[in-house]
C-alpha cells in the first residue's frame, strides 16, 4: 500500500523521522536499564530483581516511559495489552508485564 505521490522509501524516511524526532527527550541512566530489560515481554517482578530499583522508583520510571510511549504494559497476562491510564496504573502496576515499544528502543539504541 502506497499514498500517491509519495514513495515507499520516502514513506519509510518520515516513519523514521517521525519516531526519532527531536522533541522525544533522551533516556535517563535509570530509564535505559530499565528498557534495557524490556527486548521481551517481562513481569513487574522480574524487572524489578534485574534493575535492583525499589518499587516505588520503578514504578515512576515506568510511568514515565508509558506517557512518553517507550513501552507498553499487558494485563492480567503478556498478551492483553492494556492502555496506560494515570489513574489506574498504581493499583496494576506490580501485576502487569512489560515491553519496549519501536520508540523505545530507538530512544535506548540512540544513546
Amino acid at each position: 500500500m502506497s499514498t500517491p505521490g509519495i514513495s515507499l522509501s520516502r514513506l519509510a524516511e518520515l516513519h523514521l523521522f517521525h519516531l526519532t524526532r527531536p522533541n522525544r527527550p533522551a533516556v535517563t541512566d535509570t530509564e535505559y536499564d530499565i528498557i534495557d530489560e524490556l527486548y521481551f515481554v517481562t513481569p513487574f517482578r522480574t524487572l524489578s530483581e534485574k534493575t535492583k530499583l525499589a518499587t516505588p522508583e520503578l514504578e515512576r520510571n515506568l510511568r514515565v516511559l508509558l506517557e512518553q510511549d517507550y513501552v507498553k504494559c499487558f494485563y492480567p497476562d503478556p498478551d492483553t495489552e492494556l492502555a496506560y491510564e494515570i489513574t489506574s496504573f498504581g493499583a496494576l502496576a506490580r501485576d502487569c508485564y512489560f515491553l519496549a515499544t519501536k520508540p523505545g528502543l530507538l530512544a535506548h539504541n540512540s544513546r
